[in-house]
């Protein structure tokens, strides 16, 4: 009886076994890859297709060739491939084919079992989710160490992922401070690199003789408000005007040829309020070209405005 006890246990415990073991391999990640050539020199465009708890993600970006290890690009004809791409939270294990340096084929990830203890001794929370982003945007230990110690507020995992995705360095981080801004919010610094606010470009606004604040700078460059474009309004007599009404320009519509038409017409330096007016209000040169054809002379801006506003036409 005793035997029969320790049989039926030992059966239950092999079933248990076999079940949990199952269950680990079905939730390996796991997918296609492509490799097709880059306009960037010494990359390629490495694309990763995972198929994972029913549905799929995709990631597409310019690898530099030197992450596949034992790949030679350059062989021409047909090759079988092997490479492993290797980061803190895990392996990429790919095998397939390149033919004259493009080709496909299959990956799994490999996780580092370690990855989650190091990473929450550190102060970030890691899933499974979050883990697979990590490998595959190389979010290292070294790189959480190096954005911990830039005192960020609202520093997190996701930011971390983010970071890497959108280029957040602490090389970035440090030229943003030379150039006198504080750049220790992580949601301002991904905007920045997401809108194109660049120390180059905080360099030339401040040369101009601005201060900008950083939410400023990205009203700046989601309107076009460049320093290129700034010269350009200087060029019509608008030297030093107030950034956010160099915002409402760029919403509205006062160009530097609007201006030059306006001027052309005998307006030589409207107010900068009075030229958003006219934009808002569609007080253009023809309309008013129109106006003098007809024996209307001398009307000032706000007059003009003011005939649009009331149905003048």
């Amino acid at each position: 009886m005793r035997a029969r006890r320790t049989l039926a246990f030992f059966v239950f415990a092999c079933c248990v076994l076999a079940v949990a073991l199952k269950s680990r391999t079905a939730e390996v990640r796991r997918g296609d890859w492509t490799i097709s050539k880059s306009d960037e020199a010494g990359k390629v465009e490495f694309s990763l297709i995972e198929h994972h708890h029913g549905g799929q993600s995709n990631h597409q970006s310019d690898w530099p060739m030197s992450a596949f290890q034992g790949v030679d690009f350059s062989k021409a004809g047909r090759q079988d491939v092997r490479f492993t791409i290797s980061r803190d939270a895990g392996k990429l294990n790919c095998e397939g084919f390149l033919n004259d340096g493009e080709g496909a084929g299959l990956f799994h990830f490999e996780p580092n079992p370690e990855f989650t203890r190091q990473m929450d001794s550190l102060g970030f929370s890691v899933d499974e989710e979050k883990q697979y982003a990590m490998a595959i945007q190389d979010v290292s230990y070294d790189f959480a160490r190096q954005m911990k110690s830039e005192h960020l507020s609202d520093l997190d995992t996701d930011k971390l992922i983010a970071f890497r995705i959108f280029g957040v360095n602490h090389e970035f981080i440090q030229q943003l401070r030379a150039e006198g801004l504080k750049a220790n919010d992580s949601d301002r610094l991904v905007a920045f690199r997401i809108h194109g606010v660049s120390p180059e470009m905080v360099h030339s606004v401040r040369q101009a003789g601005y201060s900008p604040d950083e939410d400023t700078l990205v009203a700046m460059r989601i309107h076009g408000a460049t320093p290129e474009w700034m010269a350009q309004i200087k060029q019509r007599g608008y030297d030093h005007i107030d950034l956010e009404q160099l915002i409402a320009f760029r919403i509205h519509g006062v160009s530097p040829e609007f201006i030059g038409k306006v001027q052309g017409l005998g307006y030589a330096h409207p107010d900068p309020d009075q030229l958003i007016a006219m934009r808002i209000h569609n007080v253009t040169p023809e309309y008013i070209s129109d106006m003098k054809s007809r024996g209307i002379h001398d009307l000032s801006i706000d007059q003009l405005v003011n005939m649009r506003i009331h149905g003048i036409d």
